[in-house]
């Protein structure tokens, strides 16, 4: 059994869902009058991660006493629906907006406007390329992307040819999960070659698709996909192609069940967790925090962790998947 963390610093439709759960008025606190209004922008609804992060963005709200809306793009290439999204929640003038950025430039005049209303911002997932937010809660992407490496490394017995399929090349999540995969394996494992990086949006359809073409112009024996779509359009292209788990090792990211199952079933070798409830509620919790002009750290590291299917069952495993 292996169970792996690595910290860092401490401290369905796209349409608008509003999450009331306490009063409703603006300007209050925990247990006050008046329940504060927070406003959470996703990358997206599309993946059962981002429900897992509501999930947790809900308790935190319910037992602080807040309200809290949570709204996201139909798919995390819609950049422009989700500013559409950030600019409706400064309209609206919620006591703190809390921003997971699809594309760290393109919200920068935002945070802008956010900062000119004085609107707090705090971050989860990944951030913007501003100064004004006051703490990211999110994975260590890099780490992560390390974890994935070491584990794939030593499956095919630290020689051979690999690849991955990313989710996207501007999303912070999908480089620094990309980078720290690349670093791990040229530092480490002088035998092994990446051979190819092809992105997937995301999107299992077309994952698979840069999957297949990829198995077919190489001679692959291990492939990484960044997120729950691109993990799962790997799988399902080692399995068109009639090939089996042993032929191919398979890591990927995130923990959806079509993942945990491909992991019971030998698809997939394994595969790092986040911890997404836990980005809601420490995400809700730091606006709350913002709001009162509390100091906050930077960066919250919510954790990574190394499951497969010698310890997919472990309670501390099963506390961080997600169906």
């Amino acid at each position: 059994m292996e169970f792996t963390r690595r910290s860092g610093i401490t401290a369905l439709a796209a349409a608008p869902l509003l999450v009331a759960l306490s009063a409703c008025n603006r300007g209050g606190g925990e247990g006050g009058e008046d329940a504060l209004d927070i406003a959470l922008i996703s990358k997206g609804f599309q993946h059962q991660f981002w429900q897992a992060v509501k999930k947790g963005a809900e308790e935190a709200a319910e037992e602080h006493g807040v309200t809290i809306s949570f709204d996201g793009p139909a798919a995390e290439t819609e950049i422009d629906s989700q500013l559409q999204m950030f600019q409706a929640a400064i309209d609206r003038a919620p006591d703190a907006i809390c921003f997971a950025a699809l594309d760290p430039e393109a919200c920068v005049p935002l945070y802008d406007r956010a900062e000119g209303a004085d609107i707090p911002i705090v971050e989860f997932d990944a951030g913007c390329d501003s100064d004004y937010s006051q703490n990211l809660a999110a994975t260590d992407n890099k780490a992560a992307g390390a974890i994935a490496a070491e584990h794939l490394a030593e499956a095919i017995g630290g020689k051979g040819e690999i690849a991955i399929v990313a989710h996207s090349q501007i999303n912070a999540t999908s480089v620094d999960r990309r980078d720290g995969f690349v670093e791990y394996i040229e530092e480490n494992n002088p035998d092994i070659a990446i051979v190819d990086i092809q992105y997937g949006d995301g999107d299992h359809l077309k994952s698979a698709d840069v999957a297949k073409a990829m198995i077919g112009a190489n001679d692959l024996v291990g492939m990484y996909g960044t997120n729950e779509g691109s993990a799962i359009g790997v799988v399902n292209a080692v399995k068109e192609l009639g090939l089996s788990g042993e032929e191919i090792k398979v890591v990927g990211f995130d923990s959806g069940s079509a993942q945990q199952e491909a992991i019971r079933d030998g698809v997939m070798l394994g595969a790092v967790t986040q911890d997404p409830q836990s980005i809601g509620r420490l995400t809700v919790e730091a606006a709350i925090s913002a709001v009162k002009g509390e100091d906050l750290e930077e960066f919250t590291d919510t954790g990574s962790y190394w499951y497969d299917a010698d310890n997919i069952d472990d309670d501390e495993i099963q506390a961080m998947v997600y169906d």
